[in-house]
């Protein structure tokens, strides 16, 4: 009878690594969730190493050094008829003390306009964040571009040295890739907000924008190539 008991014990602890539910501390579909931030920060990787490795856009890599932040938004969706719509996710991540990335937290871009629109479009975005203001304007919960922080369009195509300057001067600098393209979009009115449901569903319980890029609470090692994509190398 006592052998009985230890092959059910046994089955029913072989049963419970099977299902999420039975296993102490994981929460059904936490998996899932986690997996959905994890390809948001596979995709801001790839397009991290895209953009910068472009011979065409120098721009993007002589900015980035100096870069307090950067918001990385691999798609950036725009269509409509009559009134257009815009939005995307993404990572932000920020410079620290010693000069190394943080861990990426979750946000979102979103902007409505009205007039005569027709057709779709698919970007890549990157936001270099140039001054310390900025930084704290998009730490808030939400941020109007052009309102709550300057945005410029990042100068385009070889010999723009001349161009960086009036860049710099944007609490923010913006580089989009537009079908295959390098284009200057205007994000003027663009609103940037945090999500903090992303940023615990990837990282746990109390991860929000502060305490991943300033108080440096959490970390994800799954994040890693990202945070060395964005790290240049002479």
């Amino acid at each position: 009878m006592r052998r009985r008991d230890m092959l059910l014990t046994g089955a029913a602890a072989a049963a419970s690594l099977l299902v999420p539910g039975l296993v102490p501390g994981l929460v059904p579909g936490r998996a899932h969730a986690a997996n959905e931030q994890q390809e948001i920060i596979e995709k801001a990787r790839l397009t991290a190493e895209s953009m910068l490795a472009d011979p065409n856009h120098p721009s993007l890599r002589q900015y980035l050094p100096r870069a307090r932040g950067v918001m990385v938004f691999p798609s950036l969706l725009k269509g409509g008829f009559v009134i257009g719509a815009e939005g995307g996710t993404g990572v932000l991540l920020a410079r620290g003390k010693d000069g190394s990335w943080s861990y990426p937290a979750f946000y979102t871009v979103g902007a409505a306009s009205v007039g005569l629109q027709v057709g779709f479009q698919d970007s890549q975005v990157i936001f270099l964040i140039m001054t310390e203001r900025g930084l704290r304007a998009i730490m808030h919960t939400e941020v109007k571009l052009g309102a709550d922080a300057s945005v410029a369009a990042g100068p385009l195509g070889a010999g723009v040295e001349g161009a960086t300057s009036t860049a710099f001067n944007a609490d923010i600098v913006s580089f989009a890739k537009t079908s295959g393209l390098f284009a200057g979009l205007s994000f003027e009115g663009a609103v940037v907000r945090g999500r903090d449901s992303h940023n615990a569903a990837y990282y746990g319980r109390g991860a929000t924008a502060q305490t991943i890029l300033v108080d440096q609470s959490f970390s994800n090692r799954e994040a890693e190539g990202l945070r060395r994509a964005l790290t240049l190398r002479n």
